[in-house]
């Protein structure tokens, strides 16, 4: 397998833990997002989104982050990122999709990128939107957690599933800033914790990468 990444993308970041948890060596291929290597003709070849990640495995390209990993659960199903239970997964999916399609979009790369040029907001206005989306996403995301009797160690139960995979990178999002309190989101940080507590999670982490700046 080939990972196609950048350190500090959240998406990959995402990968690499699933892949980790399953065992599954792999090749890394950094590109670099603020480079706009994204956007050179050889990467949209392989991804014409021109994003990250790609992972490619015996030929065949696979990209979006969920995709990949719901990939990996198909073709290594040990040990399992989802529970049995319909209901359970529907669940875990939920929390996944609550970082991956609510929070994430509107916080990334380009979206500040944007923000700043050609919008011209300062990095304070930046700061700020990259703190509230976030926060506006973690009260639901904590609510869950705390209150409906489903976590545990990690987000449903005492096994890091689909959910920790994509609540972890987005929790280092919020570290970027100092100005963002976690107090409100006691669940959120002990979960947080329990996770990076597990190998996988830790050799995944952005400055444990071989393209790390």
């Amino acid at each position: 397998m080939k990972l196609y990444g950048y350190f500090r993308s959240s998406a990959a970041f995402r990968v690499r833990i699933a892949l980790n948890l399953k065992g599954l060596d792999y090749e890394q291929s950094s590109i670099h997002l603020r480079k706009n290597e994204q956007r050179k003709n050889d990467y949209l070849a392989l991804n014409p989104q021109g994003l990250v990640p790609t992972l490619e495995e015996d030929g065949e390209l696979l990209t979006q982050s969920l995709a990949i990993i719901e990939y990996l659960e198909e073709t290594h199903p040990e040990p399992p990122l989802l529970p049995v239970h319909p209901v359970a997964r529907a669940r875990v999916r939920s929390l996944a999709m609550a970082v991956a399609c609510d929070i994430h979009p509107i916080d990334n790369l380009r979206v500040l990128r944007y923000l700043g040029k050609p919008l011209g907001h300062d990095d304070k206005a930046v700061e700020s939107w990259f703190n509230h989306w976030i926060e506006v996403g973690f009260e639901g995301i904590e609510r869950i957690l705390a209150e409906d009797g489903e976590s545990g160690l990690f987000c449903h139960g005492d096994q890091p599933t689909l959910a920790d995979i994509c609540l972890v990178p987005q929790v280092f999002n919020a570290q970027r800033y100092t100005s963002f309190n976690f107090e409100p989101f006691p669940t959120i940080t002990r979960i947080f914790a329990n996770c990076m507590k597990l190998e996988a999670f830790d050799r995944a982490r952005p400055e444990r990468q071989p393209d790390a700046e």
